[in-house]
Protein backbone atom coordinates (compact mmCIF):
# COMPACT_ATOMS: atom_id res chain seq x y z
CA UNK A 1 0.00 0.00 0.00
CA UNK A 2 1.32 3.38 -0.95
CA UNK A 3 1.29 5.79 2.23
CA UNK A 4 0.08 9.53 1.70
CA UNK A 5 3.33 11.73 2.05
CA UNK A 6 3.40 13.50 5.31
CA UNK A 7 4.82 16.50 4.19
CA UNK A 8 1.89 17.52 2.34
CA UNK A 9 -1.20 19.38 4.04
CA UNK A 10 -4.20 17.66 4.65
CA UNK A 11 -7.83 18.68 4.05
CA UNK A 12 -9.53 16.43 6.79
CA UNK A 13 -13.42 16.85 6.95
CA UNK A 14 -15.29 13.75 9.24
CA UNK A 15 -14.29 12.31 11.91
CA UNK A 16 -14.13 8.85 10.19
CA UNK A 17 -11.40 10.57 7.86
CA UNK A 18 -9.44 11.89 10.67
CA UNK A 19 -9.34 8.32 12.27
CA UNK A 20 -8.17 7.29 9.09
CA UNK A 21 -5.52 9.56 8.61
CA UNK A 22 -3.83 8.84 11.82
CA UNK A 23 -3.92 5.39 11.25
CA UNK A 24 -1.50 6.01 7.87
CA UNK A 25 0.51 9.11 7.84
CA UNK A 26 2.88 10.53 11.02
CA UNK A 27 0.90 13.49 12.11
CA UNK A 28 3.53 15.00 14.15
CA UNK A 29 5.03 16.19 10.79
CA UNK A 30 1.69 16.89 9.16
CA UNK A 31 -0.37 20.33 8.43
CA UNK A 32 -3.90 19.98 8.98
CA UNK A 33 -7.28 22.04 7.63
CA UNK A 34 -10.00 20.58 10.03
CA UNK A 35 -13.81 21.26 9.75
CA UNK A 36 -14.77 22.98 12.90
CA UNK A 37 -15.89 21.72 15.90
CA UNK A 38 -14.29 17.97 14.55
CA UNK A 39 -11.24 18.12 17.13
CA UNK A 40 -11.75 19.06 20.85
CA UNK A 41 -9.63 22.00 22.13
CA UNK A 42 -7.70 18.94 23.76
CA UNK A 43 -7.20 17.21 20.62
CA UNK A 44 -5.97 19.84 18.60
CA UNK A 45 -4.05 20.62 22.07
CA UNK A 46 -2.44 17.54 21.77
CA UNK A 47 -1.62 17.52 18.12
CA UNK A 48 0.51 20.82 18.37
CA UNK A 49 2.00 19.61 21.55
CA UNK A 50 4.05 16.65 19.52
CA UNK A 51 4.29 19.41 16.13
CA UNK A 52 1.11 18.81 13.68
CA UNK A 53 0.22 22.16 12.37
CA UNK A 54 -3.98 21.97 12.58
CA UNK A 55 -5.71 25.33 11.37
CA UNK A 56 -9.59 25.19 12.31
CA UNK A 57 -11.29 26.32 9.04
CA UNK A 58 -13.93 29.62 9.95
CA UNK A 59 -16.70 27.97 7.85
CA UNK A 60 -17.13 24.32 7.59
CA UNK A 61 -16.74 22.28 4.06
CA UNK A 62 -19.33 20.03 3.40
CA UNK A 63 -18.01 16.99 2.18
CA UNK A 64 -20.94 15.76 0.29
CA UNK A 65 -20.93 19.19 -1.70
CA UNK A 66 -18.39 18.91 -4.26
CA UNK A 67 -18.56 22.53 -4.93
CA UNK A 68 -17.69 23.28 -1.90
CA UNK A 69 -14.73 20.45 -1.42
CA UNK A 70 -13.43 21.94 -4.95
CA UNK A 71 -13.15 25.66 -3.50
CA UNK A 72 -11.27 24.03 -0.80
CA UNK A 73 -8.97 22.47 -2.55
CA UNK A 74 -8.03 25.37 -4.85
CA UNK A 75 -7.51 27.44 -2.23
CA UNK A 76 -5.25 25.30 0.38
CA UNK A 77 -1.86 26.35 -0.51
CA UNK A 78 1.09 23.60 -1.00
CA UNK A 79 4.85 24.83 -1.64
CA UNK A 80 5.02 20.92 -2.67
CA UNK A 81 2.04 21.58 -5.06
CA UNK A 82 0.18 18.55 -3.85
CA UNK A 83 -2.64 18.33 -1.61
CA UNK A 84 -4.73 15.72 0.29
CA UNK A 85 -8.62 15.88 0.65
CA UNK A 86 -11.08 13.52 2.57
CA UNK A 87 -14.70 13.93 1.34
CA UNK A 88 -17.47 11.80 1.27
CA UNK A 89 -18.63 10.08 -2.48
CA UNK A 90 -21.18 7.92 -3.90
CA UNK A 91 -20.42 4.15 -3.87
CA UNK A 92 -17.00 5.02 -2.45
CA UNK A 93 -15.91 4.86 1.18
CA UNK A 94 -14.68 7.60 2.84
CA UNK A 95 -10.54 7.93 2.16
CA UNK A 96 -8.19 10.06 0.78
CA UNK A 97 -8.28 12.05 -2.58
CA UNK A 98 -6.43 14.43 -4.36
CA UNK A 99 -7.31 16.53 -7.45
CA UNK A 100 -6.67 15.94 -10.43
CA UNK A 101 -5.55 18.41 -13.82
CA UNK A 102 -9.24 18.42 -14.73
CA UNK A 103 -10.42 20.27 -11.40
CA UNK A 104 -12.13 17.01 -10.45
CA UNK A 105 -11.71 14.76 -7.68
CA UNK A 106 -10.12 11.17 -7.90
CA UNK A 107 -11.84 9.00 -4.82
CA UNK A 108 -9.70 6.66 -3.17
CA UNK A 109 -10.22 4.17 -1.03
CA UNK A 110 -8.48 3.59 2.27
CA UNK A 111 -6.86 0.69 1.82
CA UNK A 112 -6.10 1.59 -1.86
CA UNK A 113 -3.01 2.80 -3.31
CA UNK A 114 -3.02 7.09 -3.22
CA UNK A 115 -2.15 9.08 -6.68
CA UNK A 116 -0.02 12.19 -5.82
CA UNK A 117 -1.95 15.58 -7.44
CA UNK A 118 -0.65 17.43 -10.16
CA UNK A 119 0.87 21.07 -9.54
CA UNK A 120 -1.18 22.86 -7.73
CA UNK A 121 -0.18 26.30 -9.73
CA UNK A 122 -1.89 23.79 -13.06
CA UNK A 123 -5.05 22.90 -10.89
CA UNK A 124 -5.52 26.65 -10.05
CA UNK A 125 -5.08 28.08 -13.60
CA UNK A 126 -7.34 25.45 -15.02
CA UNK A 127 -9.99 26.04 -12.65
CA UNK A 128 -9.69 29.19 -12.65
CA UNK A 129 -10.47 29.66 -16.24
CA UNK A 130 -12.92 26.84 -15.98
CA UNK A 131 -14.70 29.20 -13.33
CA UNK A 132 -14.79 32.30 -15.67
CA UNK A 133 -16.24 30.76 -18.29
CA UNK A 134 -18.96 29.17 -15.68
CA UNK A 135 -19.44 32.46 -14.18
CA UNK A 136 -20.40 34.17 -17.78
CA UNK A 137 -22.12 31.86 -18.62
CA UNK A 138 -24.44 31.24 -15.27
CA UNK A 139 -25.21 35.13 -15.64
CA UNK A 140 -25.22 35.62 -19.58
CA UNK A 141 -23.09 38.26 -19.74
CA UNK A 142 -22.22 39.41 -23.07
CA UNK A 143 -19.03 41.39 -24.59
CA UNK A 144 -21.21 44.24 -25.26
CA UNK A 145 -21.71 44.60 -21.63
CA UNK A 146 -18.17 45.62 -21.13
CA UNK A 147 -17.05 49.42 -20.32
CA UNK A 148 -13.91 51.24 -19.20
CA UNK A 149 -14.24 51.69 -15.42
CA UNK A 150 -11.48 54.40 -13.67
CA UNK A 151 -11.36 53.79 -9.87
CA UNK A 152 -9.59 56.41 -8.20
CA UNK A 153 -8.94 55.60 -4.30
CA UNK A 154 -9.23 58.41 -1.83
CA UNK A 155 -5.81 60.09 -1.24
CA UNK A 156 -4.28 62.62 1.43
CA UNK A 157 -2.16 66.21 1.73
CA UNK A 158 -0.64 68.55 3.86
CA UNK A 159 -0.60 72.05 3.17
CA UNK A 160 1.19 72.14 0.13
CA UNK A 161 1.14 68.71 -1.37
CA UNK A 162 -1.26 65.83 -2.19
CA UNK A 163 -0.74 61.86 -2.92
CA UNK A 164 -3.35 60.03 -4.77
CA UNK A 165 -4.10 57.05 -6.27
CA UNK A 166 -5.85 54.92 -8.77
CA UNK A 167 -6.77 52.38 -11.53
CA UNK A 168 -8.42 52.04 -14.84
CA UNK A 169 -9.98 48.82 -15.89
CA UNK A 170 -11.87 47.29 -18.83
CA UNK A 171 -14.49 45.73 -16.77
CA UNK A 172 -18.22 44.64 -16.51
CA UNK A 173 -20.22 46.62 -14.41
CA UNK A 174 -19.84 45.88 -10.81
CA UNK A 175 -23.04 44.60 -9.51
CA UNK A 176 -24.30 46.05 -5.60
CA UNK A 177 -24.00 43.07 -3.20
CA UNK A 178 -26.51 42.60 -0.58
CA UNK A 179 -27.18 40.74 2.81
CA UNK A 180 -29.12 38.33 1.08
CA UNK A 181 -26.60 36.99 -1.40
CA UNK A 182 -25.89 33.73 -1.63
CA UNK A 183 -22.20 32.33 -1.37
CA UNK A 184 -22.40 31.27 -5.04
CA UNK A 185 -22.93 35.10 -5.49
CA UNK A 186 -20.24 36.31 -3.35
CA UNK A 187 -17.78 33.86 -5.20
CA UNK A 188 -18.64 35.06 -8.71
CA UNK A 189 -18.30 38.99 -7.02
CA UNK A 190 -15.05 38.00 -5.36
CA UNK A 191 -13.65 36.76 -8.79
CA UNK A 192 -15.15 39.41 -10.72
CA UNK A 193 -13.20 41.53 -8.48
CA UNK A 194 -9.83 39.69 -8.91
CA UNK A 195 -9.78 39.02 -12.24
CA UNK A 196 -10.51 42.77 -13.36
CA UNK A 197 -8.96 43.19 -16.85
CA UNK A 198 -6.52 46.57 -16.18
CA UNK A 199 -5.63 48.85 -18.83
CA UNK A 200 -2.33 49.81 -19.12
CA UNK A 201 -0.07 52.56 -20.51
CA UNK A 202 -3.42 55.11 -20.52
CA UNK A 203 -2.48 58.70 -20.06
CA UNK A 204 -3.74 60.22 -17.57
CA UNK A 205 -4.04 64.00 -16.34
CA UNK A 206 -5.21 65.49 -12.80
CA UNK A 207 -6.40 68.81 -12.62
CA UNK A 208 -6.48 70.40 -9.16
CA UNK A 209 -6.24 74.45 -8.74
CA UNK A 210 -5.42 75.72 -12.20
CA UNK A 211 -2.87 72.97 -12.49
CA UNK A 212 -2.41 70.26 -14.59
CA UNK A 213 -0.31 67.26 -13.89
CA UNK A 214 0.24 63.61 -16.10
CA UNK A 215 1.08 60.23 -15.96
CA UNK A 216 0.84 57.06 -17.45
CA UNK A 217 -1.17 53.51 -16.07
CA UNK A 218 1.65 50.79 -15.41
CA UNK A 219 0.75 46.88 -16.44
CA UNK A 220 -1.39 46.63 -13.80
CA UNK A 221 -4.12 49.37 -14.87
CA UNK A 222 -2.42 51.31 -11.71
CA UNK A 223 -1.57 54.95 -11.56
CA UNK A 224 -0.42 57.30 -9.17
CA UNK A 225 0.21 61.08 -8.28
CA UNK A 226 2.42 63.14 -5.70
CA UNK A 227 2.47 66.25 -6.57
CA UNK A 228 2.94 70.22 -5.14
CA UNK A 229 0.48 72.52 -5.30
CA UNK A 230 1.25 76.85 -5.29
CA UNK A 231 -1.45 77.72 -2.74
CA UNK A 232 -1.86 76.49 1.03
CA UNK A 233 -4.59 74.08 1.31
CA UNK A 234 -7.13 74.04 4.32
CA UNK A 235 -8.25 71.14 5.81
CA UNK A 236 -11.07 68.79 5.19
CA UNK A 237 -11.71 67.10 2.10
CA UNK A 238 -10.93 68.17 -1.25
CA UNK A 239 -11.68 66.97 -4.77
CA UNK A 240 -8.86 66.48 -7.89
CA UNK A 241 -10.53 66.24 -11.09
CA UNK A 242 -8.94 62.99 -13.39
CA UNK A 243 -9.39 62.75 -16.56
CA UNK A 244 -7.75 59.91 -19.67
CA UNK A 245 -7.70 61.67 -22.81
CA UNK A 246 -6.74 58.46 -25.11
CA UNK A 247 -9.40 56.41 -23.06
CA UNK A 248 -12.80 56.92 -24.90
CA UNK A 249 -16.42 55.69 -23.81
CA UNK A 250 -19.02 53.97 -26.57
CA UNK A 251 -19.90 57.81 -27.19
CA UNK A 252 -16.30 58.87 -27.64
CA UNK A 253 -15.94 60.84 -24.62
CA UNK A 254 -13.16 60.56 -22.62
CA UNK A 255 -13.26 58.57 -19.42
CA UNK A 256 -12.75 60.57 -16.18
CA UNK A 257 -13.76 60.24 -12.49
CA UNK A 258 -12.05 62.21 -9.54
CA UNK A 259 -10.48 61.95 -6.51
CA UNK A 260 -11.08 62.87 -2.72
CA UNK A 261 -7.98 63.88 -1.13
CA UNK A 262 -7.88 64.53 2.92
CA UNK A 263 -6.24 67.24 4.78
CA UNK A 264 -5.70 66.77 8.32
CA UNK A 265 -7.51 69.63 10.48
CA UNK A 266 -5.49 72.03 12.12
CA UNK A 267 -7.35 71.24 15.42
CA UNK A 268 -5.98 67.08 15.10
CA UNK A 269 -3.48 66.47 17.91
CA UNK A 270 -2.52 63.07 16.69
CA UNK A 271 -2.69 60.71 13.92
CA UNK A 272 -4.34 56.94 13.77
CA UNK A 273 -2.55 54.52 11.30
CA UNK A 274 -4.63 50.74 11.84
CA UNK A 275 -4.25 47.76 9.98
CA UNK A 276 -7.46 45.83 8.71
CA UNK A 277 -7.21 42.43 8.48
CA UNK A 278 -7.68 40.64 11.99
CA UNK A 279 -7.41 44.26 13.48
CA UNK A 280 -10.65 46.00 12.36
CA UNK A 281 -12.32 42.55 10.65
CA UNK A 282 -11.64 39.00 11.00
CA UNK A 283 -10.41 37.79 8.27
CA UNK A 284 -7.94 34.92 9.85
CA UNK A 285 -4.99 36.50 7.17
CA UNK A 286 -2.55 33.94 8.43
CA UNK A 287 -4.68 31.02 7.57
CA UNK A 288 -4.80 31.71 3.98
CA UNK A 289 -7.71 28.98 3.09
CA UNK A 290 -9.75 30.33 5.90
CA UNK A 291 -9.27 33.72 4.78
CA UNK A 292 -10.51 33.02 0.94
CA UNK A 293 -13.20 30.91 2.40
CA UNK A 294 -14.65 33.81 4.58
CA UNK A 295 -14.01 36.14 1.64
CA UNK A 296 -16.01 34.10 -0.83
CA UNK A 297 -18.59 33.19 1.17
CA UNK A 298 -19.83 36.60 2.66
CA UNK A 299 -19.83 40.74 1.56
CA UNK A 300 -19.45 44.11 3.24
CA UNK A 301 -23.09 43.43 4.25
CA UNK A 302 -22.54 39.91 5.83
CA UNK A 303 -18.93 40.27 7.51
CA UNK A 304 -18.61 41.98 11.22
CA UNK A 305 -15.77 44.11 12.72
CA UNK A 306 -14.09 43.29 15.90
CA UNK A 307 -16.28 44.04 18.99
CA UNK A 308 -16.32 47.71 19.95
CA UNK A 309 -13.86 48.48 17.23
CA UNK A 310 -16.15 51.30 15.52
CA UNK A 311 -16.92 53.24 18.64
CA UNK A 312 -12.93 52.96 20.01
CA UNK A 313 -12.51 54.35 16.03
CA UNK A 314 -14.19 56.87 17.00
CA UNK A 315 -13.56 58.34 19.70
CA UNK A 316 -9.66 58.21 18.48
CA UNK A 317 -10.62 60.45 16.05
CA UNK A 318 -12.67 62.72 18.37
CA UNK A 319 -9.62 62.37 20.59
CA UNK A 320 -9.88 63.71 24.37
CA UNK A 321 -11.64 67.06 23.64
CA UNK A 322 -14.49 65.74 21.71
CA UNK A 323 -13.55 67.61 18.57
CA UNK A 324 -10.16 67.04 17.37
CA UNK A 325 -10.95 65.28 14.11
CA UNK A 326 -8.19 63.14 14.09
CA UNK A 327 -7.38 61.64 10.97
CA UNK A 328 -7.05 57.44 10.34
CA UNK A 329 -5.20 56.21 7.39
CA UNK A 330 -5.79 52.07 7.28
CA UNK A 331 -2.37 50.58 6.11
CA UNK A 332 -3.00 46.95 4.76
CA UNK A 333 -1.69 43.46 2.96
CA UNK A 334 -5.48 43.37 1.55
CA UNK A 335 -5.17 44.16 -2.87
CA UNK A 336 -6.40 46.62 -4.22
CA UNK A 337 -9.03 44.92 -5.34
CA UNK A 338 -11.24 44.91 -2.22
CA UNK A 339 -10.96 48.78 -2.06
CA UNK A 340 -14.55 49.47 -3.08
CA UNK A 341 -16.15 46.14 -0.61
CA UNK A 342 -13.77 47.90 2.15
CA UNK A 343 -14.63 51.08 1.97
CA UNK A 344 -18.48 49.92 2.11
CA UNK A 345 -17.71 47.65 4.92
CA UNK A 346 -16.69 51.00 6.93
CA UNK A 347 -19.74 53.09 6.16
CA UNK A 348 -22.01 50.30 7.18
CA UNK A 349 -20.46 49.93 10.34
CA UNK A 350 -20.05 53.62 10.89
CA UNK A 351 -16.38 53.22 11.22
CA UNK A 352 -14.59 56.53 10.56
CA UNK A 353 -13.28 56.16 7.16
CA UNK A 354 -9.74 57.85 5.66
CA UNK A 355 -7.41 56.87 3.13
CA UNK A 356 -6.48 53.19 2.67
CA UNK A 357 -2.78 52.26 1.48
CA UNK A 358 -3.87 48.77 0.09
CA UNK A 359 -1.15 46.36 -1.96
CA UNK A 360 -0.96 45.68 -5.64
CA UNK A 361 -1.39 41.99 -6.38
CA UNK A 362 -2.49 39.62 -9.64
CA UNK A 363 -5.03 36.99 -9.15
CA UNK A 364 -2.29 34.49 -9.14
CA UNK A 365 -0.53 36.37 -6.06
CA UNK A 366 -3.98 37.23 -3.75
CA UNK A 367 -2.93 34.55 -1.56
CA UNK A 368 0.97 34.97 -1.40
CA UNK A 369 0.55 37.80 1.49
CA UNK A 370 3.68 36.34 3.53
CA UNK A 371 5.59 39.04 2.53
CA UNK A 372 3.55 42.10 3.44
CA UNK A 373 5.97 43.65 5.79
CA UNK A 374 7.90 45.99 3.39
CA UNK A 375 4.71 46.95 1.90
CA UNK A 376 3.28 48.13 5.11
CA UNK A 377 6.52 49.72 6.29
CA UNK A 378 6.89 51.43 2.60
CA UNK A 379 3.08 52.75 3.17
CA UNK A 380 3.26 53.55 6.69
CA UNK A 381 6.86 55.72 5.94
CA UNK A 382 4.23 57.40 3.17
CA UNK A 383 2.01 59.01 5.51
CA UNK A 384 5.17 59.98 8.37
CA UNK A 385 6.96 61.39 5.05
CA UNK A 386 3.65 63.83 4.87
CA UNK A 387 3.49 64.79 8.06
CA UNK A 388 6.57 65.47 9.83
CA UNK A 389 5.45 67.18 12.57
CA UNK A 390 2.33 64.71 14.02
CA UNK A 391 2.25 62.10 16.21
CA UNK A 392 0.55 58.46 15.33
CA UNK A 393 -1.17 55.85 17.39
CA UNK A 394 -0.33 52.77 15.39
CA UNK A 395 -3.05 49.71 15.49
CA UNK A 396 -2.35 46.19 14.57
CA UNK A 397 -2.50 42.92 15.87
CA UNK A 398 -0.10 40.07 16.63
CA UNK A 399 -1.23 37.04 13.91
CA UNK A 400 1.71 38.17 11.62
CA UNK A 401 4.10 40.86 11.90
CA UNK A 402 2.50 44.25 12.95
CA UNK A 403 4.45 44.26 16.50
CA UNK A 404 7.50 44.06 14.08
CA UNK A 405 6.88 46.76 11.74
CA UNK A 406 5.35 48.97 14.25
CA UNK A 407 8.79 48.40 16.17
CA UNK A 408 10.69 48.99 13.14
CA UNK A 409 8.77 52.17 12.86
CA UNK A 410 10.00 53.66 16.27
CA UNK A 411 13.31 52.52 15.38
CA UNK A 412 13.39 54.69 12.49
CA UNK A 413 11.01 57.33 14.13
CA UNK A 414 11.37 57.56 18.01
CA UNK A 415 9.25 60.86 17.98
CA UNK A 416 6.52 60.16 15.92
CA UNK A 417 5.15 57.14 17.11
CA UNK A 418 2.72 58.21 20.56
CA UNK A 419 0.95 54.97 20.99
CA UNK A 420 0.79 51.37 19.32
CA UNK A 421 -1.97 49.14 19.89
CA UNK A 422 -1.57 45.43 19.00
CA UNK A 423 -4.52 42.70 19.71
CA UNK A 424 -3.41 39.73 21.14
CA UNK A 425 -4.78 37.12 18.33
CA UNK A 426 -2.08 34.63 18.92
CA UNK A 427 -1.54 33.23 21.95
CA UNK A 428 1.17 30.79 21.28
CA UNK A 429 4.09 31.15 24.32
CA UNK A 430 6.73 31.61 21.89
CA UNK A 431 4.81 34.32 20.03
CA UNK A 432 3.94 36.10 23.44
CA UNK A 433 7.92 36.06 24.35
CA UNK A 434 8.60 37.56 21.33
CA UNK A 435 6.18 39.97 22.28
CA UNK A 436 7.32 40.50 25.57
CA UNK A 437 11.30 41.50 23.50
CA UNK A 438 9.37 44.14 21.73
CA UNK A 439 7.62 45.72 24.40
CA UNK A 440 10.56 46.06 26.43
CA UNK A 441 12.64 47.25 23.38
CA UNK A 442 9.64 50.06 22.57
CA UNK A 443 9.39 50.87 25.98
CA UNK A 444 12.81 51.82 26.21
CA UNK A 445 12.57 55.05 23.80
CA UNK A 446 9.79 56.38 26.00
CA UNK A 447 6.86 54.72 23.57
CA UNK A 448 4.30 52.13 24.81
CA UNK A 449 3.24 49.31 23.26
CA UNK A 450 0.34 47.91 24.61
CA UNK A 451 -0.83 43.80 23.92
CA UNK A 452 -4.84 44.32 24.07
CA UNK A 453 -7.47 41.57 24.39
CA UNK A 454 -10.40 43.72 23.06
CA UNK A 455 -11.65 47.23 22.16
CA UNK A 456 -12.34 47.99 25.91
CA UNK A 457 -9.11 47.12 27.15
CA UNK A 458 -7.54 49.31 24.48
CA UNK A 459 -9.85 52.36 24.78
CA UNK A 460 -9.63 52.36 28.70
CA UNK A 461 -5.81 52.44 28.48
CA UNK A 462 -5.90 55.22 25.75
CA UNK A 463 -8.48 57.61 28.23
CA UNK A 464 -5.85 57.25 30.93
CA UNK A 465 -3.64 58.32 28.57
CA UNK A 466 -5.48 61.38 27.51
CA UNK A 467 -6.07 60.16 23.77
CA UNK A 468 -10.16 59.64 24.47
CA UNK A 469 -12.45 61.26 26.30
CA UNK A 470 -12.93 59.22 29.57
CA UNK A 471 -16.84 60.11 29.05
CA UNK A 472 -16.93 57.83 25.38
CA UNK A 473 -15.84 53.92 27.34
CA UNK A 474 -19.41 53.79 27.97
CA UNK A 475 -20.14 53.90 23.86
CA UNK A 476 -17.11 51.28 23.18
CA UNK A 477 -18.58 49.20 25.90
CA UNK A 478 -21.99 49.53 24.62
CA UNK A 479 -20.84 48.87 21.00
CA UNK A 480 -19.05 45.31 22.36
CA UNK A 481 -21.99 44.09 23.85
CA UNK A 482 -24.18 45.14 20.81
CA UNK A 483 -21.84 43.08 18.50
CA UNK A 484 -21.67 39.90 21.06
CA UNK A 485 -25.78 39.66 21.76
CA UNK A 486 -25.97 40.15 17.61
CA UNK A 487 -27.21 37.32 15.29
CA UNK A 488 -24.11 35.84 13.52
CA UNK A 489 -25.12 36.28 9.63
CA UNK A 490 -23.88 32.95 7.38
CA UNK A 491 -24.25 32.86 3.68
CA UNK A 492 -23.35 29.05 2.62
CA UNK A 493 -23.00 27.90 -1.26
Amino acid sequence: MTMPNSAMPFLVLTRAGYEDLARRVDLGKASLYVNPGLLSEHDIARLRETGTAVHVMATAVDPGKPQEVQQALLLTKSDAGSVWVERAAPRAAAGLVTGTGTGKTKVQRADAPVTPSTSLRRRLARSAGALASDTLRRLRISDHGRRLMAIPYQGFGNGTRIWLKGRLLDEHAFREQSQADSGWQNLVALYRLLESDQVAHARVLARFGGASHETFTDRGGYFSFDFTVDTVLASGWHRVELEFPDSLLPDRQPVRASADILVPAATARFGIISDIDDTVLWTNVTNKLNMALMLARTNHHTRKPFKGVAAFYRALRDGAGGDEDNPLFYVSSSPWHLYGPLVEFMKLQDIPLGPLLLRELSVRKVLKINQHGSHKLEQIERILDFYPGMQFVLIGDSGEQDPEIYTEVVRRHPHAVRMIYIRNVNPDPSRIDALDALIDEVSATGTQLVLSPDSVFAASHAAAEGLIAVDRLPSVRSDKREDESAEPIHSGL
